[in-house]
């Protein structure tokens, strides 16, 4: 049975300007799964050739470290999801019942640092654990409509 070394996680986070995974997903407590109930529809992006496509917004505005302080978790209780500039989903963040690891190719760049390679590739295959999730994001409700996307938060 063929193998595959797995690496752990770095001890030392990269900031989250060199994260291959989309902005979306990042929460306070890390990477999150997104549960929605339906159907999103949004409009056509403007660059068909690419791999990837901006849904919406997720916002949690009752987080704030500054006053509440890191271990506070209060700001769980609510996040938003602007979808498009007329619909706001309302969820809360709950914790999974047991984490799952998410495991990306580990690959080489030319100039010798370690890249994170989302396509096939040849040769001795490496894997690298990315995050550990240990939350999701449920919106159980249906999307209200809400006048300007995130600017009509207080609406």
């Amino acid at each position: 049975m063929p193998s595959i070394p797995l690496h752990p996680r770095s001890q030392a986070a990269p900031p989250s300007t060199t994260n291959p995974l989309p902005q979306l997903l990042h929460t306070p407590t890390g990477l999150a799964l997104l549960e929605i109930q339906g159907t999103i529809h949004f409009p056509i992006p403007p660059d068909p050739s690419s791999s990837s496509t901006l849904v919406g917004t997720l916002a949690f505005p009752l987080y704030n470290p500054a006053l509440h302080g890191e271990t506070d978790t209060k700001w769980m209780k609510r996040a938003h999801f602007y979808v498009g500039e007329s619909q706001r989903m309302t969820g809360e963040v709950k914790k999974l019942g047991k984490p799952f690891a998410v495991i990306a190719r580990k690959g080489a760049r030319g100039d010798g640092e370690e890249d994170v390679r989302m396509g096939g590739g040849e040769g001795a295959e490496e894997l690298e654990i990315v995050e550990i999730v240990r939350f999701k994001v449920v919106f159980s409700h249906r999307p209200e409509p809400v006048g300007g996307g995130e600017d009509g938060e207080g609406v």
